[in-house]
């Protein structure tokens, strides 16, 4: 009597319980489709637009992040150096150039899923363009490390990944079509720890 209910009970935990699960692992998986890879940096300039797909307004709600309208700003984001290794708090790197042209930009360190990482000791894990030493040619190097060094300085967690998002506010860029012709800051590695 109860074996038929019970038989369309369980196929339906099962749909529902594997819809869900699948939908979650595509949005872990993806940020969404049209994206752009400057070297080491990713972005979705679609992502801001009325033709976001729906995986990335899906990822983007998911996250709570915010989104800024296609002539306010552009996010990239690091999670490899530009020998397309994972970025590991165990090694320095260095991330030196210059920034697309942008009346604003702000620099720091995540944890791998795009949330900050806020230093416990009080020490520096973002830049922006008004705090930043430059070169004389307008450039700059910044170095990140666990480690405090002289100059610009960004500080690592002590172990595990680290992502990097570089937020461009108020450029042109955003709502260019000549995103590809884009010299971004290089991120290279220097030393690792081991052990």
């Amino acid at each position: 009597m109860f074996r038929v209910p019970f038989l369309v009970a369980i196929t339906l935990a099962i749909a529902f319980g594997g819809g869900i699960y699948s939908t979650l692992r595509l949005l872990e998986a993806t940020a969404g489709f049209g994206a752009i890879r400057l070297g080491a940096w990713q972005a979705f300039p679609d992502a801001q637009t009325a033709g976001a797909d729906p995986y990335a307004r899906a990822h983007r709600a998911k996250a709570g992040r915010l989104l800024y309208g296609s002539a306010e700003g552009l996010m990239f984001e690091a999670d490899r150096d530009d020998q397309g290794a994972p970025l590991d708090a165990a090694c320095t790197y260095r991330l030196s150039g210059q920034t697309p042209i942008a009346r604003a930009w702000t620099l720091y360190v995540a944890r791998p899923d795009g949330s900050a990482l806020i230093s416990a000791e009080g020490l520096p894990n973002g830049l922006n363009s008004t705090i930043i030493a430059r070169r004389a040619d307008s450039s700059f190097e910044v170095t990140l490390s666990d480690e405090a060094v002289a100059g610009n300085w960004l500080a690592l967690p002590k172990s595990g990944g680290f992502r990097l998002e570089l937020t461009l506010l108020d450029t042109p860029t955003a709502g260019s079509s000549g995103l590809f012709d884009l010299a971004m800051p290089r991120l290279e590695r220097q030393e690792c720890r081991h052990g």
